[in-house]
């Protein structure tokens, strides 16, 4: 199923690598669209708190079982256009605990979004769907989070090190 439903997709155009858009280099709000208590939603704050003061606006859907397909595409429209970045995901599982983000609507959902969407499903070996739809594709949700936001201490360092080279200039 999985197979036809990848065909008929990228038949779509959804996978082509010229939908993908760049991710907002300093993005004030992060949308994440994961369950409100998986261990998902835990990581992505931490790292996104520790890196770069963005808020975090959550879109909480089942990641799991009969109808979290429905939910996760409802999710992701929900925050569609309220936010700079989106991370859809969910942490590690069985393919059939992974299975709603190879859903035709989650894939379609995450095609049609105006705001650039990184996909965080499952673990590094674990592929969905969805990854190929996405603008970009994270092997974690901690991951996700680090490609979302700037390092503030290489912001920092970089901002340092314009006023070195600037003041010089300025006050020569």
């Amino acid at each position: 199923m999985v197979e036809r439903w990848k065909r008929e997709l990228d038949a779509e155009g959804l996978f082509a690598p010229e939908r993908k858009r760049p991710l907002p280099l300093f993005p004030r709000r992060i949308g994440v669209v994961t369950s409100r208590t998986g261990a998902a939603v835990k990581d992505i704050l931490s790292v996104i708190a520790r890196r770069y003061p963005a808020e975090v606006v959550l879109s909480p859907t089942a990641v799991q079982g009969e109808g979290a397909h429905a939910e996760i595409a409802e999710a992701i429209r929900r925050i569609d256009g309220r936010v700079d970045v989106i991370i859809v995901g969910c942490g590690g599982g069985s393919f059939e605990d992974l299975f709603p983000f190879n859903h035709p609507d989650v894939v379609r959902a995450v095609a049609a979004c105006k705001t650039p969407v990184i996909s965080a499903v499952g673990h590094e070996v674990d592929t969905a769907l969805c990854d190929f739809a996405a603008d970009l594709r994270a092997p974690t949700p901690s991951a996700a989070a680090e490609r979302a936001v700037p390092d503030r201490e290489e912001v920092l360092r970089e901002l340092r090190g314009c006023d070195e080279r600037m003041r010089p200039l300025l006050f020569h």
